[in-house]
């Protein structure tokens, strides 16, 4: 009898933590619509603070009268309010505008250039892993010894550094002195003109090299990335090393830790498989906010690197003071970060059942 209650109960348990998953789940996923709306709001009457596009991207050079023509053509002298209700429409159908100074469709732009930011974030994230997981177990198993400090001190270093000069030495030193890498650019001359022959080509050139199959396409595509992932990668590998480093730390000085360590454990499996875990929730909590900062050094790194993806266009289009573009590239970069922290909670809740409740 008291074994059939002790199941029930722990089937009730079991029901209720899944269900408070999927709840937990679904409010976070309800967060991203309002989250999203704001940040459409927001950038939208910022972009609008200095007048209407067409002013600001064609002021100067056209006639009052022809100005006048094509503002009113584009409904830019109606109210505001009235403007903001139909571009809400028209984000809704998925229509973000025509840029003034090209005439390119604004959703043609972020579906090819933004996939280009996708890789480049992609890589960066990767060597920011391989830099500041390691580099944090480390610097945790050796405190306060030399491999710490040196190691701290790198750590510091990387994300203080301005990632447009750490791009710049990266060039100078493996670039123009040793010649080992190309300096700019996504793929060699070649390496687009074979992309471009792919039938159903995706803007994601990597994936298209491994759709082909072609070694030195895909050798092309990899020596072209190294650079731009290593500048954006240090930026994001520092934060990760502090983190992961003061994380194991603080788990070292947690009672089955000792327990652990007075039963003769090796110090090495204490950091790999008992303290590893716990130390790495903070550091996927902070992974989404850290995909704003690597949008942000994107822009620097890409234009260093002449890396043709958002942040590029959008140093080009704010320099012709498209606001259009602007908009449409700024609001995406938004709603990256927006669904970004939405997976990561979800991550986090699997590796923390504590922040369901």
């Amino acid at each position: 009898m008291t074994t059939a209650v002790k199941a029930e109960n722990d089937q009730k348990t079991s029901k209720d933590r899944g269900g408070s998953f999927l709840r937990y789940i679904l409010i976070r996923f309800l967060l991203i619509f309002p989250t999203i709306f704001i940040l459409i709001t927001t950038v939208f009457f910022l972009m609008r603070s200095t007048g209407d596009p067409i002013t600001a991207a064609l002021g100067g050079r056209l006639s009052p009268d022809e100005l006048a023509r094509r503002v009113e053509e584009a409904g830019y002298d109606r109210p505001l309010i009235i403007q903001y209700f139909d571009y809400l429409g028209d984000v809704v159908r998925g229509d973000f505008g025509t840029t003034f100074t090209d005439g390119r469709e604004v959703t043609e732009l972020l579906t090819t250039y933004g996939a280009a930011t996708a890789e480049l974030v992609f890589y960066g994230l990767i060597v920011a892993i391989l830099i500041g997981v390691p580099g944090g177990m480390v610097a945790a198993a050796f405190r306060d010894r030399l491999p710490d400090a040196v190691l701290r001190i790198f750590g510091i270093l990387a994300y203080a550094t301005p990632v447009f000069f750490v791009g710049l030495l990266l060039k100078l030193i493996f670039s123009v002195k040793l010649g080992w890498l190309p300096v700019a650019g996504r793929v060699s001359t070649s390496g687009e003109s074979t992309l471009r022959s792919i039938t159903n080509p995706t803007p994601f050139y990597g994936l298209d090299a491994l759709r082909l199959g072609d070694p030195a396409l895909i050798k092309d595509i990899a020596t072209h990335a190294v650079l731009p992932s290593l500048a954006l990668g240090l930026l994001l590998g520092g934060v990760f090393l502090r983190l992961v480093r003061t994380n194991i730390i603080g788990t070292f000085e947690r009672q089955y830790i000792e327990s652990a360590r007075s039963r003769g454990v090796k110090e090495r499996r204490l950091v790999t498989h008992h303290a590893l875990r716990p130390a790495l929730i903070p550091v996927i909590t902070v992974m989404g906010m850290q995909i704003a900062l690597s949008l942000g050094g994107a822009v620097l790194t890409e234009t260093t690197f002449e890396w043709k993806g958002l942040g590029y266009i959008l140093v080009q289009y704010m320099q012709a003071r498209d606001y259009v573009a602007v908009q449409g590239i700024v609001m995406l970069m938004a709603v990256i970060v927006a669904v970004t922290n939405f997976i990561v909670d979800i991550i986090a809740a699997f590796v923390d059942p504590r922040v369901r409740f």
